[in-house]
């Protein structure tokens, strides 16, 4: 959800029932807030309920690993139990989160990354589907779940839940919860620009396209003119930096300083001629920007209407 986890969205989430995730590069950088003030003002908003943290814990830069290692730890003194780590070996977190009794899950988009979560000592795995936002992966929901089921491991749906229609049938799958982010961009209290959240509205799913211009792997955004304007594909010189074992720590480096500089300006200019609108396939099923209390009771209500005429647990 970089740049649109604020401290407002994510502690509404929480407070309606849900469990924000938030961002440390996001929250600290795109919003403005010293870390634990941070913290300490979601968990403020959430009204005394668990948030959660997002790692990206790919070691694009000896700094970078040392500031996340300073965030993990100091979300644990301030109480955070859950985390989400992505992009890299999760064994690190597990080790230190486990230590405090806490729990970590892992995104996924194929069983051998699902494999190297469960060798890292993860809890669970965020099986992150075709229709995400963001970082795409490529198989189905449904094909998906049968990969990465054999591991054993709980899995968490991410990708196309839009509705409460859609979550209840990821639940029906036999994933045990569901990750939403598109959806809770297109909220009130999200403080990204009111036309990317427009954008969001209006959007047909067929709009949504994966380009590799911002991180250097595909990531699904909105074909805005902008991207019909810069195209999806990395440069040849990125490509070819992007397959060597060494060159490819240093392209990384620098697609991450960019698309930090890119979201930050897009989540706050709303210029659909400049910039990049990261969303999901689940735009076919969003119309309206509403508070996140009304999304939670909505998915409450239809999940309740689940359980009774089949047993969704």
């Amino acid at each position: 959800m970089y740049p649109c986890s604020n401290p407002e969205l994510v502690g509404a989430v929480s407070a309606a029932g849900g469990l924000g995730i938030f961002q440390p590069i996001s929250l600290t950088y795109v919003h403005g807030h010293e870390f634990a003030d941070g913290v300490r003002l979601m968990q403020r908003l959430a009204g005394g309920r668990p948030i959660g943290m997002n790692a990206l814990i790919e070691a694009s830069s000896r700094t970078y690993h040392e500031k996340m290692v300073r965030w993990v730890n100091e979300a644990l003194e301030l109480g955070v139990r859950f985390f989400l780590t992505s992009l890299g070996n999760p064994r690190w977190v597990a080790d230190v989160v486990h230590a405090a009794g806490g729990v970590v899950y892992h995104d996924v988009t194929e069983l051998k990354w699902g494999r190297k979560g469960a060798d890292g000592g993860v809890d669970g795995l965020v099986a992150v589907n075709r229709r995400a936002g963001g970082h795409a992966g490529s198989r189905t929901a449904e094909a998906l779940f049968d990969e990465l089921a054999p591991l054993g491991l709980p899995l968490v749906c991410a990708g196309g839940l839009g509705t409460p229609a859609d979550v209840v049938r990821a639940l029906s799958i036999g994933y045990a919860a569901a990750q939403l982010g598109t959806r809770f961009i297109a909220t009130t209290e999200c403080s990204a620009h009111p036309r990317y959240k427009q954008a969001i509205v209006d959007a047909r799913e067929d709009e949504i396209v994966l380009t590799e211009r911002l991180t250097g792997v595909p990531v699904a955004v909105i074909n805005t003119p902008y991207i019909q304007r810069m195209g999806l594909r990395a440069g040849p010189l990125a490509r070819w930096m992007l397959r060597g074992r060494r060159t490819k720590h240093w392209m990384r480096t620098i697609y991450a300083f960019r698309s930090v500089l890119a979201l930050k300006a897009s989540n706050s200019r709303g210029d659909i001629q400049k910039d990049y609108w990261q969303a999901g396939r689940s735009v076919a099923g969003i119309d309206a920007v509403v508070p996140v209390a009304d999304v939670m009771r909505e998915m409450r209500h239809a999940l309740a209407a689940a359980q009774l005429s089949s047993g969704i647990a």
